[in-house]
């Protein structure tokens, strides 16, 4: 009766680091899309004019991550004023994603830095943290675009999915120094989003399977899901905020972002569009995209 309990505990504790292993490997290194799928995707839908994008003035930046690897930026500066946008792409993308975005500023005069975040494109690092370490990247780039055209610039940060949440993060833990962002298509907390995504993918409980998820993730990757919560941050931030998502968004509910507006004090605007799916309000809804885009600049730029 004795052996049959070790070997009965046995069973269980496998069982659970077997559960924790996979669902943190998922979390970490979830698949990323081929570039050549993304610069196929982007050509073929005419997102990425390639002779438009070639001809535009650019260099390209190695930036020191803190965490010890570099990240591969793109700095475009096709006007001498000092108005200049960052874009933070998603997760599985890399910053060819962000062209799109890119393009509607380089319509309204702002410069651009479009940058991999670590483990996509060209840039290092070997996991994802879904904001959690990328907001400290973020900060880097902030920084070295600053050190070369000067802390007086006008600077806008604009995220998408993950890089949504990771502006949000560094606006409202890392420095409030940008004059404004914003956020198409983040989540409130990460706890929420792995709730709903095991809830609309898996059979597998959310009260087992996240905590066991929780503490390989700490002892992993060296976060918790509770440190990472737009929700929070979001608080703490002073400076203009649009937030932009798609009704129809079944990945990332748009329900988040109504949370997140609701939750940010002072300036702020809201888009709901009206089609497309996850991280698809652009592509779905260009011209009222535009449209809310103008209106929060003509507010508070």
């Amino acid at each position: 009766m004795k052996r049959k309990g070790i070997f009965a505990l046995g069973a269980i504790l496998t069982s659970l680091i077997g559960i924790g292993v996979y669902f943190t490997n998922i979390l970490m290194f979830m698949k990323k899309k081929d570039a050549s799928f993304i610069k196929e995707r982007e050509i073929k839908a005419k997102r990425w004019v390639v002779e438009d994008f070639d001809a535009l003035p650019k260099k390209q930046v190695s930036v020191a991550s803190p965490f010890g690897y570099n990240l591969d930026c793109l700095f475009i500066h096709p006007y001498p004023s000092k108005k200049w946008m960052i874009f933070c792409h998603g997760i599985t993308e890399n910053k060819y994603n962000s062209i799109k975005y890119m393009n509607v500023f380089l319509e309204r005069g702002y410069n651009a830095v479009i940058y991999d975040h670590r483990r996509h494109g060209e840039s290092g690092g070997k996991t994802s943290s879904y904001g959690y370490y990328e907001k400290w990247d973020l900060e880097v780039v902030v920084k070295e675009l600053k050190s070369r055209f000067g802390k007086d610039i006008i600077l806008g940060i604009h995220g998408e999915s993950m890089g949504a949440v990771t502006t949000l993060l560094y606006g409202g833990s890392i420095r409030d120094d940008a004059d404004f962002y914003i956020a198409d298509c983040p989540f409130t907390t990460l706890q929420d989003q792995l709730h709903h995504r095991l809830k609309v993918e898996t059979p597998l409980p959310s009260w087992l399977v996240l905590p066991i998820g929780n503490a390989f993730l700490k002892l992993r990757d060296g976060y918790r899901f509770q440190d990472v919560s737009p929700l929070e941050a979001v608080k703490n931030i002073t400076k203009p905020v649009l937030f932009i998502h798609s009704e129809l968004d079944d990945y990332i509910p748009a329900s988040m972002t109504k949370q997140l507006y609701e939750a940010k004090k002072g300036p702020k605007q809201l888009f709901i569009a009206a089609n497309g799916f996850h991280a698809q309000s652009l592509n779905e809804n260009k011209q009222q995209y535009e449209k809310a885009v103008d209106r929060f600049l003509q507010t508070y730029s």
